[in-house]
């Protein structure tokens, strides 16, 4: 037969088991139910607590978070708005600099510009002038230097110096644009003709051998020995020099031997009155430049021309009209011309000649 679902000796049917079950088993039980239920209170709470501390922890940190990305915003905006504030103040610095820059550099062209021109002309002419104070006080020395000299010598070396200064004409210290040594020459075209004298002539059985008389350039040679000149005939002649090269005229130097050493002794074959010409190649044209007389006494004289006519001349004409006594011929020594290659300070304009 089957058996029941329910056997007597089940366990498993509680009326039965409570039945069967004695009172202290039943006490002990409830006791162990209630501290089952306080346990599982306690946990129930314990669990609880230690969810609300996670809860406040997370609560805690959500609200540090949020409190530092608000200054984390704030931070931002002020720094936006600083950096702003930087920005316009550098672009109003640069704008500001641009202009202050333009306005210095007008300001530099017309206040500054100016005076450093003046400066620097200023110092140009002190530099000028101080080289010319250094050649000045060269000079002084040198001239300091033979005054010593001088004083050191006997009186006869001195005389003997001065008369070889004389001679030699060293005392001038002028350019001489007429000298042969630096190219000058003689026009012979437009110069008279040389003296030839008998004493003048050496022969042989009546044959000519040769003529100790000097030609025209003669008188641009610095040799001042007695006879060695140029002699053309009577009073009257004229001697015209192609200078060395073209210059602005200013005087013009004539030498004769002393009395002394003469071997006449008389300077009557000295030239007297002479008038000087600049000379025109294109179109020929005589510029007047002064007439003069020479006085023998004084063997070298330097004449001031008369005129100075603001232009370059590359030639000179000496027209001698008269002589000291002699009628048969006049002597010429030595000619000197003087002037500048560079133009002279402006001077009075004086009127000038000219003639074809």
């Amino acid at each position: 037969m089957p058996r029941s679902s329910r056997s007597p000796g089940n366990s498993c049917d509680p009326r039965k088991n409570v039945a069967r079950v004695p009172k202290e088993v039943r006490s002990r039980r409830v006791i162990q139910r209630g501290r089952n239920t306080c346990r599982m209170t306690e946990e129930a709470l314990s669990n609880t607590t230690w969810i609300s501390r996670l809860a406040c922890f997370l609560r805690t940190q959500a609200h540090q978070v949020l409190f530092n990305t608000c200054r984390c915003k704030l931070f931002l905006y002020k720094l936006m708005g600083k950096t702003g504030v930087l920005i316009l103040c550098a672009f109003g610095f640069w704008m500001f600099s641009m202009h202050l820059l333009s306005k210095m550099d007008v300001w530099q062209d017309d206040s500054i510009n100016g005076p450093l021109q003046r400066l620097r002309m200023y110092q140009e002419k002190v530099q000028h002038h101080a080289g010319e104070i250094q050649d000045l006080r060269g000079n002084l020395n040198q001239l300091v230097a033979k005054l010593q000299k001088m004083e050191a010598m006997s009186d006869e070396q001195k005389m003997a110096q001065k008369i070889m200064k004389m001679i030699q004409g060293d005392y001038i210290e002028k350019p001489d644009f007429a000298l042969k040594s630096i190219g000058a020459s003689i026009d012979y075209e437009q110069t008279s003709a040389t003296y030839n004298h008998d004493k003048a002539r050496s022969y042989w059985n009546w044959i000519r051998l040769w003529n100790y008389a000097q030609p025209p350039d003669v008188i641009l040679e610095p040799n001042m020995t007695p006879g060695n000149c140029w002699a053309f005939s009577g009073d009257r002649g004229q001697v015209t020099i192609q200078l060395a090269q073209k210059v602005y005229l200013s005087n013009l130097t004539l030498q004769h031997i002393p009395k002394t050493i003469s071997l006449s002794g008389s300077l009557d074959t000295a030239p007297k009155d002479f008038i000087i010409y600049g000379m025109e190649v294109s179109p020929k044209k005589e510029v007047f430049l002064g007439a003069f007389q020479f006085q023998p006494e004084n063997i070298i004289q330097m004449f001031q021309l008369q005129n100075h006519p603001p232009r370059t001349f590359g030639a000179v004409k000496v027209k001698i009209s008269s002589n000291w006594g002699n009628p048969r011929f006049t002597c010429l020594y030595r000619v000197r011309v003087h002037g500048s290659v560079t133009p002279p300070r402006e001077q009075p304009n004086r009127p000038h000649l000219e003639r074809d």
